[in-house]
């Protein structure tokens, strides 16, 4: 009978030991704790950002549904449609029947992802500022979807382009940046965007970075008292905003023909192609100095 009971206490113990190693708990860019009693299996995405990053974590051949405009890699286009980010389909999200959902946290209502929460779905928030926090999601993503060496890979490789860059130009004169994402009505990203990142990378300074919201308005005269080195635009805008700027004249980024577009799909995208975005900032910015 001891050797019965023992045998079933053993037996016990290894599983309750099974289980725990099998739970897997992660911190999303809030600081919310993430579990999930086994790798993910089904995971879909709110936004085109997070898309890219799952896929780069090897979890692409988890991911059920996808947000629209989840347009890279290429596989990402084929993925069922979820709604926008903003106007998320939350019964086509269910009818998924996802283990995990990695959501958008400035991009998604909140209230729609208490509503996933109360489906009782573990839910990510992502929302990456810098270069760091886009290598530790890397990691942190593949160890929700099982794909741990496929993550760490991807992290290790971003984070050594991100420090060859920070090596390259680091020391180099700063340069006043004005980034318009929208003309009407007239908007811009602040200093805790990613955008800015990149922009600090390369030895730029948003004009901007201190306003409150993530993506302000501002008016012309706030950009004219501001007078950038440098004003970057989408280079998909299809209203010619640069041209609309010469207008003004006396504005430096005018006077002295610094006016570019960047990749917004790089740029805006908190994922790893960012850097991508960063290369060709970075080389907009040596031109504004003249070198």
């Amino acid at each position: 009978m001891r050797a019965a009971l023992g045998a079933l206490l053993s037996c016990a113990l290894l599983s309750c030991a099974s289980i725990s190693c099998a739970a897997i708990t992660v911190s999303d860019d809030l600081g919310n704790e993430v579990t999930l009693a086994r790798p993910a299996q089904r995971i879909v995405s709110l936004a085109p950002h997070v898309t890219e990053l799952l896929y780069a974590a090897g979890a692409g051949d988890k991911l059920v549904g996808a947000s629209n405009f989840s347009d890279y890699p290429a596989a990402a286009a084929r993925l069922p449609s979820v709604g926008s980010f903003a106007a998320l389909d939350l019964e086509r999200v269910l009818s998924l029947k996802p283990d995990l959902i990695v959501g958008w946290h400035s991009g998604n209502k909140p209230s729609q992802l208490a509503r996933l929460r109360e489906f009782g779905i573990p839910v990510y928030e992502s929302q990456p500022a810098d270069f760091g926090m886009i290598a530790d999601a890397l990691e942190k993503l593949s160890h929700l979807a099982g794909s741990d060496a496929a993550g760490q890979a991807a992290a290790a490789d971003f984070r050594a382009r991100w420090q060859a860059l920070r090596a390259q130009y680091q020391g180099r004169p700063e340069v006043s940046v004005f980034y318009q994402i929208w003309s009407q009505p007239l908007m811009t990203l602040n200093g805790r965007h990613m955008a800015s990142s990149v922009l600090r990378l390369c030895g730029g300074r948003n004009v901007f970075e201190g306003l409150p919201q993530l993506a302000p308005t501002v008016s012309v005269e706030a950009v004219l008292a501001a007078d950038p080195q440098v004003i970057l635009t989408p280079s998909d805008a299809r209203d010619q905003p640069l041209q609309r700027w010469r207008q003004f004249p006396r504005l430096r980024a005018v006077r002295e023909d610094r006016l570019y577009t960047v990749n917004a799909d790089w740029l805006n995208r908190a994922g790893p192609r960012v850097l991508d975005a960063a290369v060709e900032v970075c080389k907009r910015l040596d031109q504004a100095r003249g070198g």
